[in-house]
This record gives structure tokens, sequence and C-alpha cells, in this order.
């Protein structure tokens, strides 16, 4: 069995300088990604992040978690893509989302399906150094790398995940990490696939996986809490966690009370989302993933409420460098 890939989400939390010193400490924990996420009302870039990130850098897999072709147009998400690879060549690749406080900050709705679906195809095609019509306007990439730099879609819902498995390059699926779920997930992708008829061997899936570290009891804690005043944390990002959380057997209402669900299911509903507990505790859930489910790579996104969304995950860096890579073996 190959070892569990594992990349850390990374806010811009941090004047740039420093945040690049913090990524630095991500290789040498042994981690072999960090997602930036792309935020412009943070009023810090997150591709210049990724840039200082990648010339201090030397293994690291680098990308924005996530960019929104809704607040940066195609094109310009495809040159970012292409200068991110020339500074760290086969270590970048271009991670997109319908957009959800990217979006939100300039008064837009997220993407749909359709939307996404053109955006990622644009990117694919002048990635790959095709021209396209813009307005009345032929455009290419004058630059480009000889193997173009991957896309990949994160998706939550089925139809996106659907989308997924038919035009990109790669998947970061919202899911949790119940066999169940993971096995329905996967289906859509096949769905996806047999509609662009292509095949999804080697094709790259990231689980993205909420982590919570400390007691027993953290788990519980987080399910039963509120992200924001009105939105419960497992509707965060999406209310889609309730969708994979129902394959799991849980069902879930959508303007469900988090304080209400009793402790015990809380328990049991945050091991099909996530890994809680203390660091060896979350090893063992993540190998048992592999194991039951075929999870092989994972995007670590630390739980965190509205207000914690740019604390820099300094106590999670520490626990995989102590604990879980260890555990993990690499």
């Amino acid at each position: 069995m190959s070892r569990i890939r594992v990349a850390l989400r990374v806010p811009v939390g941090l004047p740039l300088p420093d945040l690049a010193s913090f990524v630095v400490r991500c290789e040498d924990a042994g981690l072999d990604g960090v997602g930036i996420h792309d935020h412009p009302s943070s009023g810090r870039d997150a591709y210049i992040a990724l840039a200082l990130a990648a010339q201090a850098t030397q293994r690291l897999h680098l990308f924005p978690a996530t960019s929104s072709p809704l607040v940066r147009h195609p094109l310009l998400l495809a040159s970012l893509a292409h200068s991110l690879d020339e500074i760290a060549p086969g270590r970048a690749y271009l991670t997109v989302a319908p957009g959800f406080i990217s979006t939100r900050s300039m008064g837009m709705q997220r993407a749909p399906v359709a939307v996404m679906r053109d955006a990622i195809l644009t990117l694919r095609q002048l990635l790959a150094g095709e021209s396209l019509e813009f307005g009345q306007t032929s455009t290419r990439l004058r630059n480009r790398s000889a193997t173009p730099t991957p896309v990949y879609l994160l998706a939550a819902g089925p139809r996106m995940i659907e989308l997924a498995g038919e035009v990109a390059d790669g998947a970061f699926l919202m899911v949790g990490l119940h066999p169940l779920a993971v096995r329905a997930a996967r289906h859509h992708l096949e769905i996806g696939a047999e509609r662009s008829g292509r095949s999804l061997k080697d094709f790259p899936v990231v689980f993205v996986t909420t982590l919570g570290l400390g007691d027993a009891n953290v788990g519980a804690h987080w399910v039963r809490s509120w992200f924001a005043p009105g939105q419960p944390f497992l509707n965060y990002p999406s209310v889609a966690n309730l969708r994979w959380l129902k394959e799991a057997g849980f069902e879930i209402a959508e303007s469900h009370d988090p304080a209400a669900i009793p402790e015990k299911q809380a328990h049991q509903i945050a091991d099909a989302f996530g890994l809680f507990g203390p660091p060896e505790r979350c090893a063992e859930q993540l190998l048992r993933a592999q194991e039951e489910a075929g999870v092989d790579h994972v995007f670590l996104f630390p739980a965190h409420d509205l207000a914690g969304g740019y604390a820099l995950p300094e106590e999670p860096l520490q626990a995989f460098a102590d604990a879980i890579r260890p555990r993990l073996g690499g």
C-alpha cells in the first residue's frame, strides 16, 4: 500500500515573507503540499505568496486553495498557473472552485456548473497552447510549459463532482472519509468520465479533510458548534456535506440546530466527517480510511469558525511532524 500524501491548508494570515517562512517549515515537517487560500479581501495575494513559497522550497507541491474563475478571469488564472510552474517546475497546479468567501466579498454568487465547465475547458486549452476567442479577440499564452499545468476542481456536490470527472485534470473532493460516502463520490466521478469517454485511471483525487486536534471530545464539540451565526459547522463551506453524511447513515436537516445533536451521535458524525482527537488517533483514522476507502491523498483543512479562518495552523503542523507523519511512514 502506498504512502498517504498529505497537504495542508495555510491561510494568508501573516505578512507574505513570514508566510513563506512558515511554508518552509511545512516542507521541513514532511508535508507533501501546501494550499494557500485565495481571498483577495485579505489584502494579501495568494499567488505572490505561492511564488515566494516556491522560491524558498525544493519539494513541496503548491497550489491556490482555491481560485474562482469569476474573481480571476481564466486567462489571468492560466498565466498565473504557468508563472508558478516556471518558478517550481512540476510542483505547481491550479485548483479552481465555484467560490465562497472570494466571490461573496465581491458581491457575487458562487459559479454554477455551466460556468465552471466553460472555465475549466478554457483553462486547459490555454495551458495547452491553444488559441481561443474572447469576444472578437483571438488570444493564446505566448509562453507555456511543455507539460500543461494541471487544473483541479474542488467539488462538494454530486453535479460538481461529475464535472470534475468529465473535464478536470484532477479533483479535490469534500465528502468526508466514510467508506460509503467515498464510494458514492467516486461513482459520480465515473459518471462524469463516461460523458467525455475517458478513463479515470491515474486520475488524481485529493480528499479535503477537516482536522480538529484535541481530546476525545473535540469532534463532538465541533459537530455541535456554529461556524457563523445561522450557519452550523457541518454546513461549512457547503451544505453538500450533509449529502455525504447521509450516505454514511446520518440524516441531518440543512436547518438543524447543532446543539441538538446527541453527543454520542456527534462523535460518530465526527468520525465520518474528518479527523478529530489526539494526533495519534487522527493518524490511525487516516490509515483506516486508506484501507477501507482507498484514500491515499488528503488536504488537511484545520477546523475553525468564521473568526478563526486566518489563524496559522501551528498546532496541526507540529502534530503532523511529531506524530502523524511518523505513523504514516515516509
